[in-house]
């Protein structure tokens, strides 16, 4: 007996933190802002509005360098707590229509509608109503992709924004897949990128020229995902169990560290941090239906080319000690540069994972 199809909808707000800045001081509308922080400082664009993504300016970016390319910019600070009560708003919304809704962060989620009685069972219709919704309710608008996976239905969401809708319905998928750029698949980052473009492989297309065996071969254990993504094949569920699975702290100086030693003193104020997260954490638990077991710490460390060398080790307790060790491993990997971001985190055991004892340093 054939599994019935799933009816998948992505909601994708469009750029979120910059609408709702926009929403509440409307004399910002048709103008190139930026939400992160001021281009003094070493912050970098968390979002940012459409008239400034036409001057390249996009998130991650230093705001400095955002500046650079767009000297009219309306640089604004981050209102995180005004971001999550319209996040949470958004969120009642989905589930007025299901229960199973996979948040993926304050501005997207998927939600799972195949046994949803509302529009009379059509997630096209109930896509668009949540969008209405959304704008009647909080000001600023949604972009929704309907599709019978997650995979079909995140890209369909980005095909038509802003405030747009896609759905790509099952007998399309085959046509529709082909033009898909394999940037758009999930996990192909710039090092499989260019891997792919070497090999002349630009679309889902190019990759079903490829067979299984011959995906293994370039990619190893991901060229299985990605000869079923290539043909439209998803068959993860949208889950409602949220799984924590790390836990960080980073600091941007305001002038860059210039040797190790002055590294290492950040430390001590980096680990504090990192254990009053813990703790509070550990009083979530229950919300995230697991025990908060440390398995790896890990550390990142930016330098002043804006370089980012990262390295992990197995440990179960946050010392000193421990993050000193990878500093000074990291440090000499990146031949003596100053360093403009240092940060420190652990990764937790996994649910259903047998606990790994914890290996001395030295």
């Amino acid at each position: 007996m054939q599994t019935p199809l799933r009816k998948i909808i992505h909601i994708d707000m469009d750029c979120f933190f910059a609408a709702i800045e926009m929403r509440e001081n409307p004399a910002l509308k048709g103008k190139p802002i930026s939400v992160g922080g001021s281009p003094n400082s070493r912050s970098v664009v968390a979002t940012c509005s459409y008239e400034a993504r036409k001057f390249g300016v996009h998130s991650a970016m230093p705001v400095s360098i955002a500046v650079r390319k767009c000297p009219e910019l309306i640089c604004l600070p981050v209102r995180m707590d005004l971001y999550k009560k319209a996040s949470k708003a958004i969120q009642k919304i989905f589930r007025d229509y299901t229960e199973l809704v996979e948040p993926l962060s304050l501005d997207e989620a998927f939600l799972d509608v195949s046994d949803s009685p509302h529009c009379k069972g059509s997630a096209t219709l109930i896509a668009q109503e949540i969008l209405d919704r959304i704008v009647q309710s909080q000001h600023i608008t949604a972009s929704a992709g309907i599709a019978s996976n997650k995979f079909l239905a995140k890209i369909a969401s980005d095909w038509n924004k802003p405030n747009g809708l896609t759905t790509i319905r099952p007998e399309q998928v085959k046509d529709f897949i082909k033009d898909v750029p394999v940037k758009c698949i999930f996990g192909v980052g710039k090092v499989t990128q260019k891997k792919m473009t070497h090999l002349g492989i630009e679309s889902c297309a190019d990759l079903q020229e490829l067979t299984s065996e011959q995906l293994t071969q370039h990619f190893g254990s991901f060229g299985d995902r990605l000869y079923e993504l290539s043909r439209g094949i998803d068959n993860r569920p949208v889950t409602t169990e949220r799984i924590r699975k790390s836990l960080s702290v980073e600091d941007t100086f305001a002038k860059d560290l210039p040797d190790l030693a002055s590294c290492l003193q950040k430390i001590p104020d980096l680990c504090n941090e990192l254990h009053r997260r813990l703790q509070r954490a550990k009083q979530q638990e229950k919300l995230f239906q697991q025990k908060l077991i440390p398995k790896i710490l890990f550390m990142k460390m930016r330098f002043q080319d804006f370089s980012t060398t990262t390295l992990q080790m197995s440990g179960t307790r946050i010392t000193n000690e421990a993050y000193q060790y990878l500093c000074k491993e990291i440090w000499q990997r990146g031949n003596n540069k100053a360093v403009r971001l240092l940060g420190i985190g652990i990764q937790f055991q996994q649910p259903n994972q047998p606990e790994q004892l914890e290996l001395k340093l030295l």
